[in-house]
């Protein structure tokens, strides 16, 4: 949970350094270009998933000689998805901040912050394969040292860079790729080590092809779920977009109080992904059920934690991220469904873990896309409200994706382990 806790922070931090300077348009685009990252990258969050579920699965059936395989799978992958990405930084650029629909200022500013942090593709994707390896193994505590270190790294090169040599949004950018460059350095030198013990890969293991089809086929399914999500994070920005800078100022601001509950949240989902695919990989349904009941009753416990820590400390929070007090006074009035949102995303975040150790990845692609058309219809009917509207869509999507995932649960249960 610590471990995932700490993957936001690199847009957290260059959004608070750039926040200091008391510049609206600047944390505007650094924002923007913060979330669109977050966006662009989660969209490849299938690197991490599956490697955890693959990982636990094999564990769980005693495949020892597949974990290395999973491992460089993944991170072949990862590099040339990520080699891909910085080929189409330009075309990529002009369409994302395009659709964001910001001022001129502020997208200027964000497409500065874009050019430099893209080149971080193949470095911030190969590290999700590893985080998934090291949780896949229960290894948490490593997975743990590998984002401090990470985070650590940019918070220095970041105060270094845009407070001390005042180079800005473009040190703000720097600092995100030196960042993931070392943390890469160190997880693979960990992988490499806890891998020592194992059989040599062979090529044949590697391009086994009955499992990379399978690993192609869930991979996908996870990549068009996530597609989903995020288009209805990417709606939302974009419409905080429309509404003005100090808005979107204002609601980056609160995103990352969301981005905080939702990596808090996820921890639980890392954890239901590593025990149910462990006991799935092993066919011990009552393990598998015992999982998914402490992982569903602990993130009630957790949510209600995170909700009383925004309520008490949220306007002290918000100050520490701006220095405009535009921006403070609109995020403090919004605050209150931030505060709401834990509880309502219990469910979404619990049995995401779930599917993805199990591999329900078709039903949780499907389930997705029913949300996501739930939060545009709540949109429209809320749309008069203005911006309250808007986040009151996001948390009925929150709920939906938690409530349909349940409601489909007892039926897979019954496919996966029969009656």
């Amino acid at each position: 949970m610590i471990a995932n806790l700490t993957t936001p922070l690199i847009g957290i931090v260059s959004t608070t350094a750039i926040g200091r300077l008391g510049d609206a348009t600047s944390l505007g685009g650094v924002a923007m270009a913060s979330v669109l990252f977050d966006c662009l990258f989660w969209l490849f969050a299938f690197l991490r998933m599956s490697t955890v579920a693959f990982t636990a699965q094999s564990l769980g059936a005693g495949e020892m000689h597949e974990l290395r395989a999973i491992l460089v799978r993944g991170l072949i992958v990862a590099a040339l998805v990520g080699a891909g990405l910085i080929a189409l930084q330009i075309p990529l650029a002009a369409i994302l901040l395009g659709a964001m629909g910001g001022s001129e200022g502020v997208t200027d500013a964000a497409r500065t912050y874009f050019a430099i942090r893209i080149w971080s593709a193949p470095l911030a994707l190969a590290n999700y394969v590893v985080l998934g390896w090291l949780i896949g193994q229960a290894r948490a505590t490593l997975a743990l040292g590998v984002q401090i270190a990470i985070n650590l790294i940019n918070m220095a090169a970041t105060l270094l860079l845009v407070l001390t040599l005042d180079l800005g949004i473009a040190g703000a950018a720097m600092a995100a790729l030196i960042a993931e460059a070392l943390g890469l350095l160190i997880g693979v030198a960990i992988a490499h080590h806890l891998a020592q013990d194992h059989l040599p890969l062979s090529l044949a293991t590697l391009f086994d092809r009955d499992k990379l089809m399978r690993m192609l086929a869930v991979n996908r399914d996870i990549m068009i779920r996530t597609a989903a999500l995020i288009a209805a994070f990417l709606f939302f920005t974009a419409q905080g977009a429309r509404s003005g800078d100090v808005t979107l100022a204002a609601n980056a601001v609160l995103h990352n109080f969301l981005l905080i509950s939702a990596f808090f949240l996820d921890g639980l989902a890392n954890a239901a992904e590593q025990l149910c695919g462990r006991a799935y990989g092993a066919r011990a349904r009552d393990e598998f059920s015992g999982a998914v009941r402490l992982v569903v009753l602990w993130g009630f416990g957790f949510a209600l934690a995170v909700t009383a820590v925004f309520a008490l400390f949220g306007p002290a929070l918000i100050d520490v991220m701006t220095a405009s007090p535009d921006v403070r006074r609109i995020a403090r009035d919004f605050l209150v469904f931030v505060i709401l949102s834990p509880s309502l995303a219990v469910f979404a975040f619990a049995f995401d873990g779930v599917y993805i150790g199990a591999t329900w990845a078709r039903d949780m692609r499907n389930l997705m896309v029913a949300s996501l058309a739930i939060f545009l219809t709540a949109w429209l009917a809320l749309r008069s409200f203005g911006n309250a509207g808007l986040w009151g869509a996001l948390l009925v999507h929150y709920a939906a994706r938690g409530g349909l995932e349940a409601l489909r649960y007892p039926a897979l249960l019954k496919k996966s382990f029969g009656s």
